[in-house]
Parts: structure tokens; C-alpha cells; sequence
């Protein structure tokens, strides 16, 4: 059983991992050997405000694809336009297995399936947007169509 000074430690330390973190993650992990070594990439997911620092800030950094099928329009800042469940154009799009991606769709669903699928085939640092283009749109921002 833990003392109360023991515990606030515990509590101060795994609130600090969560403030560093880039986005949000869950325990769902893939991995890959790698010349003898253990890859992982882990479910992430970035919010909407979030997102649009990175398109604001950093969208050299990222490759930011948008997955949905059929095309419905997309956010400003997006690298390419691939469906979700056609990973051979997914993967040749990337960059490399660790490069950093963003995928999203128009809900979630797509882009969700896409990012595991990703992780399964050894990505490392792969984040899926919730609530994808309708998110986008309820904080008031606009899609472009292309």
C-alpha cells in the first residue's frame, strides 16, 4: 500500500507523461522487427485544435492525408487524398515508417481503420483525427474542395 507522499509522487509523474505527450494515445500497439530490434507505434490521436496547429505551425513536419471515400472535400494543408482500405497507395504515398502521419476522414470511422492498419504494417508514428472533416467544420472552420 502506498503512503500519501508516495502516492501525490505517483499522481504528479503520470500527470507530467500526459502533458507531454503530442496527442492522445490508447494501449493499442503494432510492432515490427527491425533488424533484430522492436518497433511499436501506438494509437494516437490528435484533436481538432490540435491539428490545426500542426497544418498552422508544423505541416512540413507531417504528411496529412485524408482517407475518406468517396472525396467530400478536405481541410486546407492535406499532402494527398488516398481511400482508407486501399494500404498499397496508402504506403506508397508515406514517406517512410517513421516519418510522421496524419490521416483523416469525414467522421473518424475510416481514417481509425486506416491508422491501425498502418501500425500493423510497422508505422511508427501514426495519428488518427476523431470526429475528422465534421469536427473540423463544427469549430468552425471550412473545407476546401479540390
Amino acid at each position: 500500500m502506498l503512503n500519501g507522499k508516495t502516492a501525490l509522487l505517483a499522481a504528479i509523474l503520470l500527470l507530467a507523461l500526459a502533458a507531454c505527450s503530442p496527442g492522445n494515445t490508447d494501449s493499442t500497439t503494432a510492432t515490427e522487427e527491425a533488424q533484430g530490434e522492436a518497433v511499436q507505434g501506438v494509437y494516437q490521436t490528435l484533436t481538432i485544435d490540435e491539428l490545426a496547429d500542426v497544418i498552422q505551425n508544423e505541416a512540413d513536419a507531417y504528411t496529412i492525408i485524408n482517407v475518406h471515400i468517396p472525396y467530400a472535400g478536405e481541410i486546407e494543408g492535406t499532402d494527398a487524398n488516398i481511400a482508407f482500405n486501399d494500404l498499397d497507395a496508402l504506403t506508397e504515398a508515406l514517406p517512410d515508417k517513421d516519418a510522421p502521419i496524419i490521416l483523416y476522414c469525414r467522421s473518424g470511422s475510416m481514417s481509425e481503420q486506416a491508422t491501425r492498419a498502418l501500425l500493423e504494417r510497422g508505422y511508427t508514428q501514426v495519428w488518427d483525427v476523431p470526429g475528422g472533416m465534421n469536427a473540423w467544420q463544427a469549430s468552425g472552420r471550412e473545407l476546401v474542395s479540390r
